[in-house]
């Protein structure tokens, strides 16, 4: 399965209701990307919250795409991605 950051602007700021409301739209929106195989990593937000960057575990581009639109989320750009910490050249580290 490969990683994905999916960048998002929302021009009027992102706004998810707190508590149990905010808790159920995420549950919704992790439901309808596993019928298309994606899994929802977790997101990182801007200060003003126009911007999102969002990592996702998913079989395909198009598999994004897909579950953002039954999601009603916008995209701008989607990027394959690997891992690089700070930590991948230490001593017994991955070879």
């Amino acid at each position: 399965m490969a990683r994905y950051v999916v960048e998002r602007t929302f021009p009027e700021g992102l706004e998810i209701p707190s508590g149990d409301a905010g808790a159920e739209l995420c549950m919704s929106v992790v439901g309808r990307n596993a019928n298309a195989g994606v899994t929802w990593v977790h997101s990182y937000v801007s200060a003003d919250k126009a911007k999102t960057f969002c990592v996702y575990d998913a079989p395909t581009p198009e598999a994004i795409r897909q579950t953002a639109s039954w999601n009603d989320l916008p995209i701008d750009q989607i990027t394959e991605v690997s891992v690089l910490d700070p930590y991948f050249y230490k001593p017994g580290g991955p070879s």
